[in-house]
């Protein structure tokens, strides 16, 4: 079974391309560069959630981010389990309308991992029921990308680890203040958007993040120019 890829715990990247969209660059080549940088940071899971994007075009940037996720982070495509297969993803996040979990599974095999999102303690049950490998709960805290949401709060985490036992990841307004808190209701760890993608700095917002759930950070790489430029130093000092 494909159990075996999921991290102890996770610290989940979802993707939202029109945070990009103001800029010179294509917002999904910014994309695919802050989710490499996020891996960077500490980010082990990526789920590439872009909606309403064309096949063909969605394929490309698939494996775009398998590419920067293949030794650094698990890859999830959100619903398309066609494009999922296509990439070398990981898995498929299903929601609570996309279909069964058993029809995804007959089509992607019993390697992948297939998560399904959640809102309330009988989505939870029936997704384990239906052979989920891991869940997502929401919306935990208030949050921007679902602003008519009711945050369920930490208390909907407690709820659902009672009576489940697969991995859960809480979403929804989480930061490094809050993530802690979530970790401690029962969850295996966290899925952010805008408290990654809506910094500056995209390794240090995920470093923040990993340092709250208590994950270590992966070795630090210079890019090529900080590293020619070093080289070129040491030349100069010799």
């Amino acid at each position: 079974m494909s159990d075996h890829l999921l991290p102890e715990k996770i610290l989940c990247l979802v993707t939202d391309r029109s945070i990009f969209e103001a800029g010179q660059h294509p917002p999904e080549a910014r994309l695919v560069e802050a989710a490499k940088k996020a891996v960077s940071g500490g980010v082990n899971m990526v789920q590439l959630r872009e909606k309403g994007m064309p096949g063909r075009d969605l394929l490309a940037l698939a494996r775009e981010v398998r590419k920067v996720t293949r030794n650094g982070a698990v890859f999830i495509v959100n619903d398309r389990v066609d494009i999922a297969i296509a990439s070398g993803a990981d898995g498929v996040q299903l929601g609570e309308q996309s279909m069964p979990i058993s029809a995804a599974r007959r089509i992607a095999g019993d390697e992948m991992l297939i998560g399904r999102s959640v809102h309330d303690l009988y989505g939870a049950e029936d997704a384990e029921h239906e052979g989920a490998n891991f869940m997502v709960v929401g919306t935990i805290f208030q949050s921007r990308s679902h602003p008519g949401l009711q945050a369920a709060g930490t208390e909907l985490i407690r709820e659902i680890r009672e009576r489940v036992s697969i991995p859960i990841l809480g979403i929804g307004g989480i930061t490094p203040v809050n993530a802690a808190r979530v970790l401690e209701a029962g969850a295996n760890g966290v899925a952010v958007i805008g408290a990654i993608l809506d910094a500056v700095d995209h390794r240090a917002a995920a470093g923040k993040l990993s340092d709250a759930l208590g994950l270590a950070r992966p070795p630090f790489s210079p890019p090529p120019s900080m590293q020619n430029s070093s080289t070129q130093n040491q030349g100069t000092n010799q």
